[in-house]
């Protein structure tokens, strides 16, 4: 599960897509993953319904 989250981070760092889509039973895993990331602050998570989130990867870190 981990390798597979880290392929879609690289993905979306690499504006390979602009964004992913994360159901809510997998959030509490790929959020675990995504914080170890280095350029963290640089993933925006958007809440949608139902408790899904949309990630986005910006070019400035959020404050």
């Amino acid at each position: 599960m981990e390798s597979e989250i880290i392929k879609m981070l690289e993905a979306l760092r690499n504006k390979e897509v602009e964004e992913i889509s994360v159901e809510k039973e997998d959030f509490l895993s790929f959020r675990a993953v995504l914080v170890k990331q280095p350029d963290f602050k640089h993933f925006r998570g958007i809440a949608a319904h139902g408790g899904h989130v949309r990630y986005q990867y910006l070019e400035n870190p959020r404050s």
